[in-house]
């Protein structure tokens, strides 16, 4: 079943259209929109009678608008099914080795894996953990669902945010995408849908679908999450989980507030639908604003997914998933399917710190995030002015919008000009988003700054050229573990 967008919705996004003349305009806006993935892959478009009540425009001008994306390779007639959005070469992720692991040479600064490093205090931490690993010595060192002192403190970290917890509603994983794919595996086969996001984080996609389960996307609004939107998805495709990022979504920033996640949890218990919450981001909090409850204060039989990767350092290689109840020898099961355990020796360290005072620890790693961002806007305002960027609470990068599609382009020229990056696209699981570039702020302010130089000089290459001239190279996919 294809979804659709009403002519409401549509009235909305594409605003108030330049009309000299009108049919043009408002190609051009529907374009934009399903380039960018507001408009998402393969939706169908309202009726031409249905958008010109909506709009207050004549037939005609809808009529040869729709005629105009289908003569671009944006949408496609359907005999008897009406009109369905498309992309220019399909719904492809260009440069997919930009989100594998990169050896990256001298000079050259990535700015694709959203990871920094290690924040002070923390090799402290490991030698106290080795020091105590002679008490674990007399036993097999297996812990399908964590070591109990980690669980507990885990679970004692959500109390503390106001969501009771207790420690066997804890299954301590090797990393968050270790826990989302223990998720998918026990909760989604072949005949579930998943519902994600568009742009959302690409290899959380293929984790949550190690069961099989049947990918369903909905696009996300650069200012938030449109429920209108998610319940009519929920409606009509009737997704087993739906993958929320509630807090410092990755890759757009974007904090969902107390009133939409009440909202969004209502609409779950509606359609039968279990929330898969990824709080990968939430201790990355940058703003004075203090952080909002957990989703699954709302939405009781929520899946949550943790991460002391992002949060503190990536080679720390724990996360956790808190569960209800009646889920959790389901998923340890599935766990058990994977792997026999986390290793002792990080769980130790892990609890150290929540045990401990982990603020102190955090606190010169988000001053360091936090002075990093700071310089990263500041030199895109002074090198891209025309490029447009919310300034996030938290999280570790930027979302840009361009003035016009070539993200792609831009990644495969940067790369010449010595900077990896992230295209839109990647973060698109069914095509679209070439107007949007992820740029990290996990390397020193002087590295970031030289690297906005290089970007600057790379993008006026592009746009001299046409975003369309770059040539991108086809890269088949690599076997390994995706990052960042």
């Amino acid at each position: 079943m294809s979804q659709s967008i009403s002519a409401a919705r549509v009235s909305t996004l594409v605003g108030d259209f330049p009309r000299s003349p009108a049919y043009v305009g408002l190609a051009d806006a529907l374009r934009e929109l399903i380039g960018d993935g507001r408009i998402g892959y393969g939706t169908r478009l309202p009726s031409e009678r249905d958008l010109t009540a909506a709009l207050g425009v004549s037939r005609t001008t809808v009529t040869r608008a729709y005629a105009t994306l289908r003569d671009s390779g944006y949408a496609e007639a359907r005999h008897g099914s009406g009109t369905f959005t498309r992309l220019p070469g399909g719904p492809t992720r260009a440069h997919d080795r930009a989100l594998w692991p990169t050896n990256v040479s001298s000079g050259v600064i990535d700015l694709v894996c959203a990871a920094a490093t290690a924040p002070p205090g923390i090799a402290a931490v490991y030698a106290e953990a080795a020091a105590a690993i002679p008490a674990h010595l007399g036993n097999h060192g297996y812990y399908p669902a964590g070591l109990p002192d980690l669980q507990a403190a885990i679970a004692a970290s959500y109390d503390a945010r106001g969501l009771p917890t207790s420690p066997d509603q804890i299954i301590v994983t090797a990393g968050a995408l270790a826990a989302t794919a223990v998720v998918g595996r026990a909760l989604a086969g072949p005949r579930d849908r998943v519902l994600m996001e568009s742009p959302t984080y690409p290899n959380a996609v293929q984790a949550l679908r190690t069961g099989g389960g049947r990918l369903v996307t909905v696009p996300l609004d650069p200012d938030g999450w449109d429920l209108d939107t998610v319940a009519g998805v929920l409606a009509k495709r009737s997704p087993r989980l739906v993958h929320v990022m509630p807090d410092h979504h990755n890759p757009t920033g974007l904090v969902m507030s107390e009133r939409d996640r009440a909202a969004y949890a209502r609409l779950l218990a509606e359609h039968g639908a279990t929330a898969v919450v990824d709080e990968a981001h939430h201790m990355l909090q940058l703003g004075e604003a203090p952080p909002l409850r957990p989703f699954a204060s709302y939405a009781k039989d929520a899946v949550t997914v943790g991460s002391a990767s992002k949060s503190v350092w990536g080679g720390l290689r724990l996360g956790w998933i808190r569960a209800p109840h009646d889920l959790v020898d389901q998923l340890t099961r599935a766990r058990v399917g994977q792997d026999l355990g986390a290793p002792v020796l990080e769980q130790i360290v892990l609890t150290r710190l929540l045990t401990g005072d982990i603020d102190a620890v955090l606190a010169p790693h988000l001053q360091r995030l936090r002075e990093q961002r700071d310089a990263l806007c500041a030199a895109l305002a002074a090198e891209l002015p025309d490029w447009t960027f919310r300034k996030p609470a938290g999280g570790m990068a930027l979302w840009c919008h361009l003035p016009e599609a070539g993200a792609t382009a831009l990644s495969v020229e940067a790369e010449r000009h010595g900077v990896l990056l992230a295209p839109g696209p990647s973060f698109a699981p069914e095509g679209g988003l070439d107007r949007y570039l992820r740029i990290p702020y996990t390397v020193p302010a002087h590295d970031l700054e030289d690297a906005v130089r290089r970007i600057a000089a790379a993008w006026a290459v592009v746009t001299r050229a046409g975003a369309g001239a770059a040539t991108v190279p086809v890269r088949g996919r690599r076997a390994g573990v995706l990052v960042a």
